[in-house]
């Protein structure tokens, strides 16, 4: 993996005939794919098949799948549409996991690469920008609201995972009820005698109450 980001490495030019290319339109292309068929999907050269050009023909805008995957997930960031920060720090970056949990259900290859390959290029950027000013006027200290901008961003690709894959609380809740049955847990036992397993998590409250107690209340 190269350490120099993406965005700070100049495009290679080539020899022979000029690019016909940019990389905005590498990137949509990716995207589409990814979309359409799954991260998995998103090769260099099905990218290539996508633009109708050689695999050969991309080294000129990226140097590897990985740039491919960062440049892909900083250009989704640019889909946020958010107001000029005013009013409750809370209320402001509660509206930043809204759009940011829309725009994992719209592509919904998002959360795993958030997870796994956290990226931040010129829209991240700006999304952090934003997420700063919001706080700017929270007593925090700046290492305590750039966690915050993390554990959000981590947050959300999680629960929308979550959201994802709503049979896996039916799998749990059956084994569970089998665990209950061995009488072998008495401390799970007791945690859910009160009724079946607590519903989904709600999106908002889950998120409202972690930013809370990572920067308090005030």
């Amino acid at each position: 993996m190269d350490a120099v980001p993406v965005w700070l490495r100049e495009r290679r030019t080539g020899v022979g005939r000029p690019a016909e290319r940019s990389r905005a339109e590498v990137t949509a292309a990716a995207i589409a794919l990814a979309d359409r068929e799954g991260l998995a999907a998103v090769s260099m050269r099905r990218v290539a098949a996508e633009l109708g050009t050689g695999a050969a023909s991309l080294y000129r805008y990226v140097d590897s799948r990985d740039d491919l995957l960062d440049l892909m997930t900083d250009e989704v960031a640019a889909g946020y549409r958010l107001p000029e920060p005013g009013g409750p720090w809370l209320a402001g970056l509660l509206e930043v996991c809204r759009q940011g949990r829309e725009l994992m259900r719209r592509h919904g290859w998002l959360p795993e690469l958030v997870l796994t390959r956290p990226a931040l290029g010129p829209h991240g950027a700006d999304l952090l920008e934003h997420v700063l000013a919001v706080l700017a006027g929270h007593p925090a200290g700046a290492g305590r609201k750039l966690e915050a901008f993390g554990v959000m961003t981590t947050l959300t690709a999680a629960l929308a995972l979550h959201e994802r894959g709503p049979g896996a609380g039916q799998r749990q809740g059956a084994y569970l009820g089998h665990v209950v049955a061995a009488g072998r847990h008495p401390h799970l036992t007791a945690a859910l005698a009160g009724g079946p397993l607590a519903p989904a998590p709600d999106f908002e409250d889950t998120v409202a109450r972690v930013l809370t107690g990572l920067l308090g209340s005030r």
